[in-house]
């Protein structure tokens, strides 16, 4: 129980590695506010932890809206009795895939980074101060490890993740001295819908199969295997818990050895 009575906001957490990530949080004993545009799957997510006896609810909310994120972080505040702990960033898009810088669009590419980017900016722009207040705070943004080095037709995508990670450790210099981690997560393919959408939009632009795209992925990372909900949900945890207290500014890559 590693997140005893913590209260913890999660963004995103219901959808693909979300609801894994937000299921983890909850048997390590924390409290939860689950946040997504969508209302429907949250508010599923938390009334089946409701009826695990976790304390949790659901607030809908578009992130990349200042004043929702604003009146979010306030409604989340009052359901914690003024404190927010832990702050995890997890919604996020794809953008275009297997589209060549050239034939992106303007909005396309300006919707990617406001829901990439400003989506992690602003949920932590209202937490911090409250965690400022209380004298301790964690902070956890699921970046990418595209986010890490170029990648190819994928522009829009790869800018936002290197946008999520200058922001975590600039964050972190603000932050360290009211005793506030700011760290981020940088996943590779993750076995959700998402990777099956990349494979099969890759074999239907390059006219391949989708096992062909499946199995070059594998074959890019050192270990040979995908990486799980699971296998980020666990480093979420690590970074959200105090065995990390003394890590900040830093990016958890997870990739199964992809970015290597």
């Amino acid at each position: 129980m590693k997140l005893k009575d913590r209260n913890v906001v999660i963004t995103g957490a219901a959808q693909g590695m979300g609801g894994t990530i937000t299921r983890q949080l909850a048997a390590e004993g924390a409290n939860l506010v689950l946040v997504a545009r969508t209302p429907g799957p949250i508010e599923e997510l938390a009334e089946e932890l409701k009826a695990d006896g976790i304390r949790a609810t659901a607030i809908s909310c578009d992130v990349t809206d200042d004043k929702k994120v604003e009146a979010m972080i306030a409604g989340a505040l009052e359901f914690f009795d003024g404190c927010i702990d832990v702050l995890v960033n997890a919604a996020g898009a794809t953008g275009p895939i297997e589209t060549p810088v050239w034939d992106i669009s303007g909005e396309d590419f300006e919707s990617l980074l406001s829901k990439n980017i400003i989506g992690t900016f602003l949920p932590m722009k209202y937490a911090i101060p409250s965690m400022i207040e209380n004298g301790y705070g964690k902070i956890v943004n699921i970046g990418g490890a595209s986010g890490l080095k170029g990648y190819r037709y994928r522009a829009g995508y790869s800018s936002s993740k290197w946008g999520v990670r200058g922001l975590t450790r600039t964050a972190a210099l603000d932050c360290g001295e009211h005793n506030i981690n700011v760290n981020a997560i940088m996943p590779g393919i993750v076995e959700t819908p998402r990777m099956d959408k990349l494979c099969h939009e890759k074999a239907r632009t390059k006219g391949t199969s989708y096992e062909e795209e499946y199995a070059d992925y594998v074959a890019e990372m050192a270990l040979k295997r995908v990486t799980t909900p699971q296998d980020i949900a666990n480093a979420v945890v690590f970074l959200a818990c105090d065995d990390s207290r003394n890590i900040t500014g830093q990016e958890m890559v997870i990739c199964g050895g992809w970015a290597v």
